[in-house]
């Protein structure tokens, strides 16, 4: 079943306060006044570049080289419509020669330019990664398959099944190349720690040395078919959301031109896994960035 297109609508917004969540990472809580928060847990709004000042001479430049008007950029909001602020993570993007032709325009500026108190504008509701309605007539249990900054909407989605939906389990197994890299690392405990019947955190390292003092909560390595199997059970009884970095346009390009296939990131890793673990099409849900 197709759902309504929801109405994009243009908000302006106040941001009230900058997070600092890693050295690269930054959550913005955007003051939108009365606007109603009429979304989803797990879907975005988009910035467009064009509204600062700052960057108005490079926006400018990154056009004339690319023969093209620079779009918005989409961000996944980490907030809920119960929560007061409309929030969204940003991790600064880093340029790559190898994986990327031009440098990033946004992300750097919403991750160092001081913000607080700043003006701006969003638009949205939109995105159809977020929960089904009859979540609970599908399922009891829920696996949040994350790495990097895509943790974003399956912790929005995560903080409204906790609060509206008390039959459902989760389990969210969060891929990251260090302890330091984690995102919302500390609420992400907190929230453990209150519903501990009904929400398991599982950390996966992939960058961190052997005498790391891992646990059963923080493993060594990258999220394989196995360890999903051994913290998920019964795997085609779950509903599966996965969100990460997936190979991008420019390193398909670049593997095309010198006639090999790209490396797989993450999202491309994860689906190898559904495969393997023979997880039903219709139990899985993606949101991949790259």
């Amino acid at each position: 079943m197709t759902e309504p297109r929801q109405r994009i609508k243009h908000i302006p917004v106040v941001v009230a306060q900058v997070v600092q969540e890693t050295a690269d990472t930054v959550t913005l809580l955007l003051d939108a006044g009365d606007d109603p928060r009429d979304y989803k847990a797990g879907q975005y709004v988009s910035i467009d570049p064009h509204q600062f000042a700052a960057i108005k001479g490079y926006t400018a430049f990154l056009e004339d080289n690319k023969g093209r008007k620079e779009p918005p950029r989409a961000y996944s909001m980490v907030s809920t419509p119960d929560e007061r602020y409309l929030a969204i993570t940003v991790k600064e993007e880093l340029y790559d020669k190898t994986g990327m032709k031009y440098p990033p325009l946004l992300s750097p500026f919403l991750v160092h330019h001081p913000l607080t108190g700043a003006k701006m504008e969003v638009t949205g509701y939109a995105g159809g990664y977020h929960l089904p309605e009859d979540v609970r007539q599908r399922t009891d249990h829920v696996v949040h398959l994350c790495a990097g900054s895509g943790s974003v909407p399956n912790v929005s989605m995560i903080k409204w099944a906790l609060a509206h939906e008390p039959t459902l389990r989760q389990t969210f197994i969060y891929s990251n190349k260090t302890w330091n890299d984690v995102i919302y690392r500390d609420e992400l405990a907190a929230m453990e720690a209150k519903h501990g019947d009904r929400l398991r955190v599982i950390h996966a390292l992939t960058r961190e040395p052997e005498t790391f003092p891992y646990t059963d909560r923080i493993r060594r390595g990258r999220v394989s078919p196995d360890l999903i199997r051994e913290l998920v059970g019964d795997v085609a009884a779950a509903l599966f959301f996965a969100c990460g970095p997936a190979v991008t346009v420019w390193e398909k390009r670049a593997a095309k031109a010198e006639g090999r296939e790209p490396s797989p990131r993450f999202m491309e890793s994860v689906h190898a896994a559904m495969q393997t673990l023979g997880v039903p099409k219709d139990h899985f849900r993606e949101e991949a960035f790259g």
